[in-house]
């Protein structure tokens, strides 16, 4: 009897020890943030400084290096063309001949179009004798005859113009044939290199590519194209400082001038992906040509793919430390800090000294607080002091697994908590495309302050947020 009770209370005991212990874990683990497994992603301060990292505000928009000047030679549809004189790569002056058409042919319709000429001005000349013969023929007649004579002249009238008309058809299709092959010989107007020469013997064609027959291109000055969608057109500014840097070395820039959107000539070009096009006619959308005049072409190649973004100024170097606005967070006080690693894997509050501010990049200076080698993140809801930090790979940055902040409402197909109207979402009382900012805002591609999907796999860490390097 006595074992009996030392195995029950003994076995209390470890029951009360394991609720004990699980309590005690969960408390812990649910305070501190360690174990929850939810990460923050952290970069250091001197990867988000690095020279054309805009983190996501600055928009850029890809282009290529072509001419200033081009000259886009068509095939004649009725016409076959005899023999190329010139090559691809080959310079050319104005005057070169380039090919020429084959005008066996046509020599052939012309001379039956003379013949013909011949055989209707034949024709009418017989035709104002007739009339003549009636005519005189009618004077003589007695009254009974007149009207079957006078009938007999105006069908012969009717047949001298038809006749005459025909003649002046014949003649100017004679004109065109002698001017075709008077100018069967096609003779460059422009100075410059052949670009290409769409003979027909390729068996893929580029999507966007011309179709001319012959393309000249004028050597000189390069000239940047651009491709801008419709809801990003408000970003360009005519006459914008620009810079320009290559997709093989973002260190190596070009200076221009930017130039205005052509929106007469909505462009379908998708080789390069430019366009974006989705959805019914309603909600698709198009992309226009924009161009850049460039201070100096030195270094560029014609056909070269670069990357085209507004100049304020973030190429020049400056020392200190200067951070994105939206990195810093600002207490009632007036005191200022960042969310930081703590050199420990955990996060912490680094309060911060700030100094100058920049309006037009949205920078501030750093005055004191922080080193470049520094670990931050962007303040988002749900951080807390202790959670667990790792270093982002590619910039990665937030939370591996966002909660929702408490008393949130998700938005559902009805429209609960949130209001849709034609595909717009009412934030603040503004209407504004869904992913768009407000007219006169740009946000960051991936908006420090956007919460991430629930489903997301917290194993993965793609819900972070990932900052250009």
């Amino acid at each position: 009897m006595n074992r009996k009770k030392v195995i029950v209370w003994g076995a209390a005991a470890c029951a009360g020890a394991v609720l004990i212990g699980t309590g005690l874990w969960f408390w812990l683990g649910r305070d501190g943030g360690s174990d929850s497994g939810n990460v923050v992603y952290v970069n250091s301060v001197d990867s988000l400084m690095n020279p054309g990292n805009t983190g996501g505000i600055l928009n850029r928009f890809a282009g290529v290096v072509e001419t200033q000047e081009s000259l886009e030679i068509p095939a004649s549809s009725d016409q076959t063309v005899k023999e190329v004189y010139v090559e691809e790569g080959q310079e050319v002056q104005v005057g070169t001949p380039l090919f020429i058409y084959d005008t066996e042919k046509t020599s052939e319709e012309l001379e039956k179009a003379q013949l013909d000429l011949e055989r209707i001005s034949n024709e009418i000349g017989n035709k104002y004798n007739e009339l003549a013969a009636l005519e005189k023929e009618k004077k003589t007649a007695d009254k009974s005859s007149q009207l079957d004579y006078t009938i007999q002249i105006q069908e012969a009238q009717l047949e001298v113009k038809r006749s005459e008309y025909e003649k002046e058809s014949k003649q100017a299709e004679i004109r065109k044939l002698k001017d075709t092959i008077e100018n069967a010989t096609v003779t460059s107007k422009l100075a410059g290199v052949v670009k290409s020469i769409n003979d027909g013997n390729s068996e893929i064609t580029n999507y966007g590519d011309s179709q001319a027959f012959m393309t000249i291109i004028a050597m000189g000055d390069f000239r940047i194209k651009g491709m801008v969608n419709e809801q990003n057109m408000g970003s360009i500014m005519e006459g914008q400082p620009v810079l320009i840097h290559s997709r093989v070395d973002d260190d190596v820039v070009w200076k221009g001038t930017m130039g205005k959107v052509d929106t007469e000539n909505p462009g379908n070009d998708n080789s390069n992906g430019y366009y974006i096009s989705s959805g019914d006619a309603t909600t698709q959308s198009n992309s226009y040509p924009f161009y850049v005049e460039l201070d100096s072409s030195e270094g560029l190649m014609l056909g070269q793919h670069v990357y085209i973004e507004a100049d304020y100024g973030q190429e020049e170097e400056r020392p200190g430390i200067w951070l994105d606005d939206y990195f810093l967070v600002t207490d009632e006080d007036g005191s200022s800090y960042v969310w930081a690693d703590n050199g420990k894997g955990k996060l912490e509050k680094k309060e911060i000294i700030t100094g100058q501010h920049d309006d037009d990049l949205m920078k501030t200076e750093i005055a004191d607080g922080l080193k470049e080698e520094d670990l931050i993140t962007w303040p988002e809801d749900g951080l807390e002091e202790g959670m667990a930090t790792a270093r982002g790979d590619a910039g990665q940055m937030g939370q591996s697994d966002p909660q929702l902040p408490e008393g949130t409402d998700m938005l559902t197909e009805d429209g609960a908590d949130g209001m849709m109207e034609d595909g717009l979402l009412q934030e603040d009382g503004m209407l504004t495309e869904e992913g768009m900012a407000p007219e006169g805002e740009v946000l960051p591609e991936n908006d420090p302050g956007e919460t991430q999907d629930e489903s997301t796999d917290a194993g993965t860490g793609e819900a972070g947020m990932e900052v250009e390097q």
